[in-house]
């Protein structure tokens, strides 16, 4: 039921770049993502038959980047194609079901930028798509839809 399914959450997001080639004001960078989070709803008349639900998200993906700016600061697009785990998992079932484990096609793309306060430590805002490919259906449940996911990050980055 839509009313069930959980809103924001929070999350991890960690990835690794390299920057073999510089052209004019673009800084090539070539790495790879990996990002999990968790979110809850419950529903505050539970009265409504509603039940609370736990959905998860978790991805992987290399990584391309363009980069524009300087050593002590920069923005970034990057983009990559990978893999990802999306499930919604009513409480009361045990175990997930397959197509809550099952490695789903996804594109994630986004942009962002740091800001450095000290030679080595930087301040990070991220904000990130996956569009994540439908699922497949289980026992006469219906597979999940095409969607996009929509991740807002901000944090530290070491250089």
């Amino acid at each position: 039921m839509l009313a069930e399914l959980p809103g924001a959450g929070l999350g991890v997001q960690a990835s690794v770049h390299l920057y073999p080639i510089r052209w004019r004001m673009i800084t090539f960078g070539i790495g790879g993502e990996v990002a999990a989070s968790r979110s809850r709803a419950q529903p505050s008349d539970t009265s409504t038959g509603l039940r609370n639900a736990e959905e998860k998200f978790l991805s992987a993906a290399p990584q391309l980047s363009f980069n524009f700016g300087s050593g002590s600061g920069w923005s970034y697009l990057s983009g990559g194609l990978g893999v990802s785990q999306w499930s919604l998992i009513p409480d009361g079932r045990d175990q997930p079901f397959p197509s809550d484990t099952a490695a789903l096609k996804t594109i994630n793309y986004g942009g962002g930028a740091r800001w450095f306060v000290k030679p080595h430590v930087a301040f990070s805002f991220d904000l990130r798509f996956y569009q994540i490919n439908p699922g497949t259906p289980y026992l006469g449940f219906p597979a999940s839809p095409r969607t996009r996911l929509m991740i807002i990050g901000a944090g530290i980055s070491l250089k």
